[in-house]
């Protein structure tokens, strides 16, 4: 008998390897529930960063795309995982606070958007 799992660390899929048929099909199901986590997570990651941009895009009227280019930059330019740049960012709006490298970065590119608000 032969154990497998899956990244989410469901209850192991127990399955008695009797042919090559049947562990390719249990080589198959893990590969499809690893595909099926990395999607749920990409899903879950877009509506955050979309909600970023959107932020963005009030904060300095802009298009979504220059939103996107930015969100990028600050992630590119802090050594941040974009998704933690747009989750920093949302969480705001429940009083908490950016981080230093991120609230200073997001100024300047806001900044260079938005040049009416230059001093």
């Amino acid at each position: 008998m032969r154990q497998l799992t899956t990244p989410r660390e469901d209850p192991p899929l127990l399955t008695a390897v009797t042919s090559l048929g049947d562990a390719a099909l249990a080589v198959e199901v893990f590969e499809l529930r690893a595909r099926n986590e990395q999607l749920s997570q990409a899903l879950a990651s877009r509506a955050v960063i979309d909600q970023a941009r959107g932020m963005v895009m009030v904060l300095a009227p802009c298009s979504s795309e220059r939103a996107w280019d930015l969100l990028v930059e600050v992630s590119q330019y802090c050594n941040v995982k974009l998704r933690d740049v747009a989750a920093a960012l949302v969480a705001t709006t429940k009083d908490e606070r950016l981080p230093e490298p991120l609230q200073r970065e997001l100024s300047r590119g806001l900044r260079r958007l938005h040049p009416a608000d230059r001093r």
